[in-house]
């Protein structure tokens, strides 16, 4: 079962209203569809009216009874300007690193619609028990505003700390890593160059 995020995310594309808009502009009926694509009409209904997400191969199944390719269930319709809204209960909260019982930091990507980003945004939390994260690097620049607690950032070597309001930018393809100091959890926000 799809959570809440995620349906919400495929219905964005709109692939039922895309599939039916084929199927009348051929002048085909569910049944007919069905019969080319080896799918039932039970199962085109509704992925139709947005019911069910077709997986991949399904979708390719449809696709080629149209001539089309997949990414034209996936492409916007008409150029618009980006913008991309993520609500705080959209969001889902992922341990860094996955599966570590005590993870270094929880985070949440507050731009994930976006395609093609130039940048990537998060919110990330330090708990109170959590252990330094390990050396990584990625990218070519990393900007972090701390919005609560202290945190401690460690890039190449030379360490800063740095409490709620104080920010850093810093070449992020060197190793880094951060860890929280204090008493209580550290908050941050955390914006990354690919």
């Amino acid at each position: 079962m799809l959570s809440d995020t995620l349906s919400n995310e495929l219905q964005r594309y709109a692939i039922g209203p895309r599939i039916k808009a084929l199927r009348l502009r051929k002048k085909l009926g569910l049944v007919q569809l069905a019969g080319h694509t080896g799918l039932s009409p039970a199962m085109l209904s509704k992925i139709e009216r947005g019911q069910m997400f077709p997986t991949l191969p399904t979708l390719l199944r449809i696709a080629m009874v149209f001539g089309v390719g997949l990414d034209h269930f996936f492409k916007a319709d008409k150029e618009e300007p980006l913008i991309a809204i993520v609500r705080k209960e959209q969001r889902l909260k992922l341990p860094s690193p996955p599966g570590e019982k005590r993870p270094a930091f929880f985070f949440e990507s507050l731009d994930y619609p976006a395609a093609d980003r130039r940048m990537e945004a998060f919110y990330a939390e330090f708990p109170i028990d959590s252990p330094p994260s390990e050396p990584h690097q990625h990218g070519s620049a990393e900007f972090i505003y701390v919005l609560s607690g202290r945190l401690v950032v460690n890039v190449d070597g030379k360490e800063t700390a740095l409490d709620a309001g104080d920010a850093i930018y810093f070449d992020s393809s060197v190793p880094h890593s951060y860890r929280r100091e204090g008493e209580g959890i550290s908050s941050a926000l955390v914006v990354i160059s690919p």
